[in-house]
């Protein structure tokens, strides 16, 4: 973006969003002459995300940490730095324009965070838990000066009790030092790149999700796993209890509207299941959720009390009347469509400057007409798919993809076949370690339908085992095994990948052993004047010069796409929500002022997907 595009931008926020002049008070402004957000301006830099980041399992005592912190980026391996070189907006990478920071950090760097919070008594009552949504890629946390852990993964979250770390007084002291390769290690890193060209984007370095404490009693509910269990109409919930005891006791209630409709008990750490009469079910077109609540006891008082929520679905794979394996929600046949997602921000890169800026894309996405979304290569904070779960959108959740470089190709009548990347045993073990965390942290929600490990063979590796050991972990979803990848008959899902055509895998192939998908097509250009992020030298993978133009090419790939459907596919999915840095073949513009299609267009067209039935 010009230089003058960036001042103008700026002087409007200055005069329709006062925080800009506080922001010059706390030491902090956006650094960048790209462009931003619509959203920026309603980023309030002494309360950034102030939302309770974690809605599958909620308490009211909590306490957030985000806000201005001190940074500094030093060689790896010097240690705690003894000055630093100013602040940074938490949660926001040092990268991005939102952390009023902007610099790159690297392999040979580390990135440190210093910050203080205040303790008062009623908060030594029990434990407290320091949580990170997320922080990209190796962390390790300082309370008063002691190391209180490490984690490694950066897409999953993670806690600490630091009890017993605390000082006598307030005011406590917390340093976070943070490594990360970006594309110079084997971890899981999706787009993210040290040199951003193409579809590979900036690097997301450090906190880039929700910093808080929360206070717990002695006794507590570490987690609940909630499961849906359509064909019994019921729904089973198993706890996690820390200072489990025999004599405890897990009492859980399910409640439509505030209206207890089933209650049960029993020992915490077993599953408890709660039966419902004539259950509402969940699908996009009716969206209902239960509401949960659950407490443990010792027989005499409640020692600790969470309130959660859950959905009645079920996803699966069944036979049409000529063979062909379809995908089925609720035992019916949907016709899944969707954009590729990919959560990028222009000021935020992988965080989203406000709540309502994460909800926009998804409310968006629904109001074309769209009734899945393909969340690629990246993962995104809990709210995300909370907003999934109220809205009623099906969500495919691949897995970050790290350390690739193995071949890959299409050849007629095999669509993708290549090698499986020989990966060192430490390559292997992280990114096991981190899918089992990414699958453990966003098991609850009910929109998540497909889990996707591979994309096109980035870094794919021992596919067919990978695979397995998914579907073992969480056999309530749907795996696919490696969107437009090396295909094997391995998972519930054979996905094809073609720009900017729509075409479909032969039936007569693979139709009778797996589930035939479009994974990704499309693309389709328009950059929009002042709304991209560089002024030249974007690219679709087919451009047009106007809004026109592209509406009519995008009408004739759902119309040739439509046909497909009785043949034997059963989802599709186009590239992509919004442009990505110098990708310009979104729905939307980067900075999400432009819809370049008319929405009602786009539902119209869309609806007629919806209408195709399969051979009964």
């Amino acid at each position: 973006m010009r230089k003058e595009h960036y001042l103008v931008n700026l002087i409007l926020l200055l005069a329709v969003h006062p925080f800009f002049v506080l922001a010059q008070e706390t030491d902090w402004q956006p650094k960048s002459e790209k462009i931003v957000s619509i959203f920026a301006g309603d980023l309030d830099p002494q309360d950034p995300l102030p939302d309770y980041p974690r809605p599958q399992m909620t308490r009211e005592n909590w306490i957030n940490l985000n806000g201005l912190w001190e940074y500094a980026i030093r060689s790896k391996g010097e240690g705690k730095p003894n000055t630093f070189d100013g602040n940074i907006l938490v949660p926001f990478a040092v990268e991005s324009a939102l952390s009023g920071v902007g610099e790159m950090v690297g392999k040979d760097q580390e990135l440190w965070y210093k910050t203080s919070f205040e303790v008062d008594r009623s908060m030594r009552r029990g434990r407290l838990l320091l949580h990170f949504g997320a922080v990209d890629w190796e962390a390790e946390i300082f309370v008063n000066g002691n190391s209180v852990g490490m984690h490694q993964g950066g897409f999953d979250p993670f806690s600490f009790d630091i009890k017993d770390h605390l000082i006598s007084g307030r005011n406590q002291e917390l340093l976070v030092r943070v490594w990360d390769p970006t594309d110079d290690g084997p971890q899981p890193r999706g787009k993210q790149v040290n040199n951003p060209r193409g579809i590979w984007y900036t690097p997301v370095t450090g906190i880039w999700q929700t910093v808080w404490l929360e206070p717990v009693p002695e006794k507590y509910i570490a987690g609940l796993k909630i499961t849906p269990d359509f064909d019994q109409g019921a729904i089973k919930i198993t706890s996690e209890v820390r200072g489990k005891e025999d004599r405890q006791v897990l009492r859980v209630q399910a409640l439509d509207n505030e209206n207890i409709v089933a209650e049960a008990e029993g020992k915490a750490g077993e599953e408890i299941t709660l039966s419902l009469d004539s259950p509402k079910h969940w699908s996009p077109g009716s969206p209902f959720l239960y509401e949960i609540r659950v407490s443990l006891t010792d027989g005499r008082r409640t020692l600790d009390e969470v309130e959660s929520y859950t959905a009645i679905r079920k996803i699966s794979m069944e036979t049409d009347a000529e063979g062909t394996q379809r995908m089925m929600l609720n035992g019916k046949f949907l016709f899944q469509y969707g954009p590729l997602d990919q959560g990028w921000w222009p000021d935020g890169l992988y965080t989203a400057p406000t709540d309502e800026a994460l909800l926009f894309d998804i409310i968006k996405t629904k109001e074309m007409g769209f009734n899945m979304i393909r969340k690629h290569v990246k993962v995104e904070p809990a709210r995300w798919y909370y907003h999934c779960d109220r809205e009623g959108v099906l969500v495919w959740q691949d897995m970050p993809s790290g350390d690739m470089g193995n071949r890959w190709e299409i050849r007629p009548g095999v669509y993708g076949k290549g090698t499986d990347k020989e990966r060192t045993p430490d390559s292997e073990e992280v990114f096991r370690r981190e899918w089992k965390a990414i699958m453990d942290a966003n098991y609850h929600f009910p929109s998540i339908v497909v889990w996707v490990p591979f994309n096109e063979a980035w870094g794919q590796f021992k596919t067919e085992e990978i695979v397995e050991w998914t579907k073992a972990h969480d056999p309530t979803r749907l795996i696919n095994s490696a969107s437009g990848g090396n295909f094997t008959t391995a998972g519930e899902i054979m996905d094809l990948h073609n720009y900017p055509d729509p075409v479909m895998p032969d039936p007569r192939i693979w139709g009778q052993h797996q589930i035939l998908v479009l994974g990704e097509f499309g693309g389709l250009g328009l950059p929009v004047e002042g709304h991209t992020w560089q002024e030249k030298d974007n690219w679709g993978y087919q451009s047009f010069e106007n809004k026109e133009a592209l509406a009519n090419r995008y009408e004739k790939l759902i119309e040739d796409l439509i046909p497909f459907i009785s043949k034997g596919l059963s989802a599709a999915v186009y590239t992509q929500t919004t442009d990505v840095e110098v990708e310009v073949n979104g729905l939307m513009t980067y900075d999400r002022e432009v819809i370049k299609f008319d929405p009602s267009f786009l539902k119209n067209l869309h609806d007629k997907l919806y209408r195709e039935t399969i051979p009964q």
